[in-house]
């Protein structure tokens, strides 16, 4: 699986890896909170502890059974070992091994490693004092000098999760980033936190209430408790339009959803009441509502429907109106209060009172108060503009302009920025006095930990901040990795006591402080800015580059950051303060793709080329780097590898660890991967450090890939990696073979561009997976419909965390407010079922012979994106023109019969799925035979006829079905393989999985 110069041996990485238990680990890591380093600040798709410490240790130590690994290492690991399995409190080895076979040590290694990235023992002493050992006997085995440490090296360090593992597992750890925010979080975690240990948190606690007293005596008055004692937690607010309707000029409130809580006990619900008469909308609150009893919102897409007259305002105007109003969160509508009562659990709800509006009012004055008298070089509230936003890259995650939200002081209402400018100043003040107390060191580690404070509270005190109806707590502004409009927001009470209040903001950074001390003893990092490509260490320094790079156009790191910059610059110790002088983070040298600020492709890889060649060069001979990758399009994909080749790498291994839950935004409107892929590299050079240059053949290459693909693929399908995760994961593989090269040629001595071997690397991965579908049969005995529709179903499968978000949407991005695309692929919200990134389509397409062009009834291309059509919208083209496509199966069926019989169905169960019987004792799902329903055109494919069965079991024609069975399909094995294959690829909670699963429920029946 390697091809690294023979005179090094192989890492672990290079080998094997647990990858099915670490991804259980690192998904169950998204639900941990309590001490987690996500929880002391945010930072946009941070990677997880649990991968990460996995892929240090494998990178770090060498394969025991590798024939050039050194024995001194063989006999330290073999002895840690042992050592572990007798003072752990759970023992790896339940038999006794032999950890004097190269193999039994190599299995025991990977063993240790999978149970180590579990969150639970990630502190526990056994797992530490091992893993420590281990690195270190690598170490010093490898060249190292004694009392020395391996350094890993993360040049786009971001939220610090890669440079905190690796001094976890005794490693030293250098991470550098351009972004002055993030540099921030690595110094308070590799440095402070090491440092200062409970002395920090204790700190932290003490001053953070000290904080909390004082700004209760300035801001009690504007967050006033109930006269029964009930305390205000948060207040429930929406920005509002004049209605453009004729004759109408009512005030619309909008709000996307009149939904207060929603769980499974418990229901809460607002209800519109028209004041015809004074052109006004009043509310009501209704709990133990049903669904079907809780009405629509007023905003749709971006319009507003009017509840007073009905008129619909289009879009264009709402953003007209708010525009003129700076985004419309200083005079927003007040409609809910959200309060927690003495010695009482939950939440309460009520409409607002004369008291909350006057509070709020006497707020915005006290405000304006503060900012007439306010001297000093940065204003009280941040004036600084916000990002700009637009184009098809990065910039498509911000909307807030459109609305006129130009400044960050407009993103908050008038309480909020009160709040928060309060806790700003006494945050400085703090500093002052904790500097009089304690040693400068301490005392700016402490304001920082305060200023980190303010921006959790930023987070929560925004007019960008929902209200979570599933869990009755407020959102935060970052719920996406974007700032977009939202029509109806929360305002924390940061004095409650509840949820994203200065208590909580204080509790989770003093539990980091805690978390991380617990398992550092001397051991401290370095933090430090430095852009990528302009590294400041000495050659052959560091034993491991482990990063995570950009994602091309994917995640806009220094435009998000803004967002807590601007607080930061007016909270944190003055020695510190120097690094934020600039008006915002600097973007300059940003890698990234954003044509709104003249970064395109070319500039992407020439950056990022220059970047992986430092990290190149900063790494020792015997040192190996990983890049982490998850972009979801095949152009990003395509620019990082290719400046992976430029920079003089040599990929040896990859591996696709599955880093999110299903439950999140992304998993649950389209089919994003789920797996981050971790290549694993050498340096491509001689063994002198000179770069090797050797040239390939193109025919050996072609002759290679297809073996290398047929061995990789069964190995992700036993580790749960399927559909665009297992495609995207044997690139890795595939450039195994590509990569070894400077150059590969064509017998006329024609260089082959990367893009070219990708087309191939594509097919190989289409054909293969075909063959594991269809289990070994030959899938050319499909026509080109039926290979394509399985191939597409395929990739939008997601293995580990379900049956697939086929239904949910495709490989577009998320929808803001206004119905722009936050974060997607193609710069357009993708509609249907079965959506993917066009270039996605058409290579899958050309992989497997099939021509998207010619088969407009089975997919719709527009734009960037192409659709796999659902059986229904092709039932014009199954059953004859007329029969109304778009209208749903069962209006299409014609009527039906309510008989009796049909009040009588029995059913029978088939595996796990329960058929009803119809009146024939086939039936299913909606009676009789359908009288004037149409009948089938002659199919010209075998999917044509799997489809048209399908429509007519969900139509309940079970005659008509039974007939078409027997005398169309017969005993034909390639309908029924293929509806075989559809059982499995269609994600269970489709129709269309239930129809097919129907259709072959009567193949027995029948005799067939």
């Amino acid at each position: 699986m390697t091809h690294t110069a023979t005179h090094h041996p192989k890492r672990l990485i290079e080998v094997d890896l647990p990858i099915k238990r670490i991804s259980e680990h690192a998904r169950r890591e998204k639900s941990i909170r309590h001490g987690h380093i996500s929880t002391l600040h945010i930072w946009w798709a941070r990677r997880p502890l649990a991968a990460c410490r996995a892929v240090v240790c494998a990178s770090l130590w060498p394969d025991p059974a590798d024939p050039l690994c050194p024995p001194e290492f063989r006999e330290a690991a073999a002895s840690a070992m042992r050592r572990f399995d007798e003072v752990s409190r759970d023992p790896l080895g339940q038999d006794p091994r032999d950890l004097d076979d190269p193999d039994e040590l190599q299995r025991a290694l990977l063993d240790f490693i999978a149970e180590f990235a579990n969150w639970d023992r990630s502190t526990d002493q056994a797992y530490l004092d091992a893993a420590r050992t281990l690195t270190q006997s690598a170490h010093e085995a490898l060249g190292g000098l004694s009392g020395t440490r391996p350094l890993v090296v993360d040049p786009f360090a971001g939220g610090g999760a890669i440079p905190l593992e690796a001094l976890r597992v005794g490693a030293d750890a250098f991470a550098s980033d351009l972004n002055p925010v993030a540099v921030l979080l690595n110094k308070v975690v590799l440095e402070y936190i090491p440092r200062y240990g409970q002395a920090l948190a204790d700190e932290v606690r003490r001053w953070g209430g000290w904080i909390k007293e004082e700004a209760e005596r300035e801001l009690a008055e504007f967050y006033p408790t109930d006269p029964d004692g009930a305390t205000p937690i948060a207040y429930l607010w929406a920005r509002t339009i004049t209605c453009e309707g004729p004759g109408c000029g009512a005030e619309v409130p909008l709000i996307r959803s009149l939904w207060l809580a929603k769980k499974q006990n418990r229901s809460v619900a607002l209800r519109m009441v028209p004041r015809m008469d004074e052109r006004k909308v009043e509310f009501e609150i209704l709990e133990g509502v049903r669904a079907r009893e809780v009405g629509e919102g007023t905003v749709r897409r971006g319009s507003a429907t009017c509840p007073v007259c009905g008129y619909t305002t289009p879009v264009a105007s709402v953003r007209r109106q708010l525009k003129a109003r700076r985004g419309g969160a200083a005079d927003a509508r007040l409609f809910a209060v959200v309060t927690t009562r003495p010695g009482e659990r939950g939440r309460f709800y009520r409409l607002p009172t004369r008291q909350d509006l006057a509070a709020a009012k006497k707020a915005a004055e006290e405000l304006e108060r503060r900012k007439a008298e306010h001297v000093g070089p940065l204003s009280l509230v941040p004036d600084e503009p916000t990002p700009m936003g637009g184009g098809s890259g990065a910039g498509r995650a911000f909307s807030q302009r459109n609305y006129g939200m130009d400044l960050f002081e407009d993103l908050f209402t008038p309480r909020q920025a009160l709040a928060l400018t309060t806790l700003a100043r006494l945050v400085r003040e703090a500093g002052e006095k904790v500097a009089e107390e304690q040693e400068n060191g301490l005392a700016a580690a402490v304001q920082t930990c305060l200023s980190l404070a303010i921006d959790r509270s930023a987070d929560k005190l925004s007019s960008l901040a929902r209200w979570d109806t599933s869990r009755e707590n407020p959102q935060g502004t970052f719920s996406r990795q974007a700032l977009q409009i939202v029509w109806d927001f929360d305002e924390v009470n940061p004095l409650s006591g509840s949820g994203g209040d200065w208590n909580t903001a204080l509790t989770w950074i003093s539990l980091v402080s805690e978390s991380v001390s617990s398992f550092f003893l001397d051991f401290q990092g370095h933090a430090e800015s430095k852009s990528a490509n302009k590294n400041d260490l000495p050659d052959e320094f560091a034993q491991i580059l482990f990063t995570d790079p950009p994602y091309y156009d994917a995640v806009p790191y220094a435009d998000l950051s803004d967002f807590f910059y601007v607080w930061l610059k007016r909270t944190l110790p003055k020695p510190l303060r120097s690094q934020f002088s600039d008006p915002l983070t600097p973007k300059g040298d940003e890698i990234i793709v954003d044509e709104v600020k003249g970064k395109d492709r070319p500039y992407f890889e020439s950056t990022m080329t220059q970047a992986l060649a430092e990290g190149r060069r900063v790494l020792a001979p015997e040192g190996i780097g990983v890049v982490v990758f998850a972009n979801k399009t095949t152009t990003g994909w395509e620019a990082m590898l290719q400046a992976l080749l430029d920079a003089g790498w040599v990929i040896t291994a990859s591996w696709p660890i599955d880093t999110e839950m299903g439950t999140r935004l992304r998993a649950m409107n389209s089919a994003a991967l789920a797996s981050s892929v971790h290549l694993v590299c050498r340096p491509r050079e001689n063994p002198d450090g000179t770069l090797k240059e050797e040239v390939g053949d193109w025919r050996d290459v072609l002759a290679e890939l297809p073996q290398k693909i047929h061995g990789w693929m069964p190995r992700l399908a036993e580790e749960g990696v399927v559909g665009a995760d297992a495609i995207f994961s044997c690139i890795g593989p595939a450039l195994e073979v590509f990569s070894r090269y400077s150059r590969v040629e064509k017998a006329s001595g024609e260089a082959v561009a990367l893009g070219e071997y990708l087309v191939e690397v594509w097919a190989a991965v289409s054909r293969e997976a075909l063959n594991m579908i269809f289990e070994g049969a030959d899938a050319t005995g499909f026509e080109e419909d039926a290979r394509l529709t399985a191939m597409w179903l395929w990739t939008l499968s997601t293995g580990a965390n379900g049956n697939g978000n086929g239904n949910n949407g495709g490989l577009g991005g998320e929808e803001d407010e206004a119905g722009g695309e936050v974060g997607g692929r193609s710069g357009r919200a993708v509609r249907g079922e079965y959506s993917l990134e066009y270039d996605a389509a058409r290579k899958i397409a050309q992989g497997i012979g099939a021509h998207m062009e010619t088969l407009p009834d089975l997919v719709e291309i527009k734009g960037g994106s192409a659709r796999l059509l659902s059986v229904a919208e092709r039932s014009d083209r199954l059953f004859g023109k007329g029969t109304g496509k778009g209208a749903s199966p069962a209006e299409r069926a014609g009527p039906r019969r309510t008989g009796k019989k049909r009040q009588a169905q029995a059913s029978f169960e088939e595996g796990e799925m329960v058929v009803p019987l119809g009146e024939d004792g086939f039936g299913a799902g909606g009676g009789g035979s359908g009288g004037t329903a149409a009948q089938p055109v002659l199919a010209e494919t075998v999917l044509d006829r799997v489809h048209q069965a399908m429509l007519l079991f969900a139509e309940g024609r079970s005659e008509a079905l039974r007939s078409f069975l027997v005398e169309e399909v017969g005993g034909d094995q390639r309908f029924w393989r293929l509806a075989q294959a559809l059982v499995a690829l269609y994600p269970a909670s489709t129709e269309e999985r239930r129809w097919v699963e129907g259709v072959l429920a009567r193949k027995k029946g029948l005799g067939l």
